[in-house]
């Protein structure tokens, strides 16, 4: 079944020659990986941003610099960002691995909603509607099944899930936790 993209607003950050060069590194070291492309994705991770504004989020992935958690480059992205709105971003070229997710960034599309908390996304309904569209969009062009549509706090049960830095094998974050996937999962 054809699903119709959603309107995307680009607003690219910056992914050069030297960011493209630390992604292709990062996937050899933490995947065995010799490419900084994203190839035949097979899962789309919803992140939430934890600050108020799609400005903020740009501001937080555009620098290339380490990031404070891990402390390792390429700085973190995600392809896109879903703003209170319900505007849609579209920050990163779908052909780039993004760092949003240790162990699935080579096969995963990162999904950022701007805010604090996964209910607020779920009754904001021009966010939600549009987090929908995106992410059945994304589906339906990758063949991405509802079950690999996780959040970052589900990463650790991906069957796609993948890391050889053996300090970040049981790494993930609390966003998008199974209790809002049941809903938001039912919703696709």
């Amino acid at each position: 079944m054809a699903v119709a993209m959603p309107p995307i607003v680009h607003d690219p950050i910056p992914f050069g020659a030297r960011r493209v060069a630390e992604t292709r590194a990062y996937a050899v070291r933490h995947y065995g990986l010799h490419r900084a492309r994203l190839i035949a994705p097979k899962v789309v991770v919803e992140h939430m941003t934890e600050n108020a504004s799609f400005s903020a989020t740009f501001n937080t992935f555009a620098p290339d610099v380490a990031d404070v958690e891990l402390h390792e480059l390429p700085g973190t992205c995600a392809h896109f960002v879903i703003d209170p709105s319900g505007t849609i971003h579209q920050l990163v070229s779908l052909k780039w691995i993004c760092r949003h997710t240790v162990g699935l960034n080579a096969t995963a599309i990162g999904i950022e909603h701007v805010g604090f908390s996964e209910s607020g996304v779920l009754d904001n309904i021009r966010m939600l509607r549009a987090s929908l569209r995106l992410t059945r969009w994304l589906q339906a062009r990758y063949g991405i099944a509802t079950k690999n549509v996780i959040g970052h706090a589900e990463s650790l049960s991906s069957p796609y899930r993948h890391e050889n830095v053996t300090r970040l094998k049981t790494q993930t974050h609390g966003d998008w936790p199974r209790r809002f996937m049941v809903r938001y999962r039912a919703d696709l």
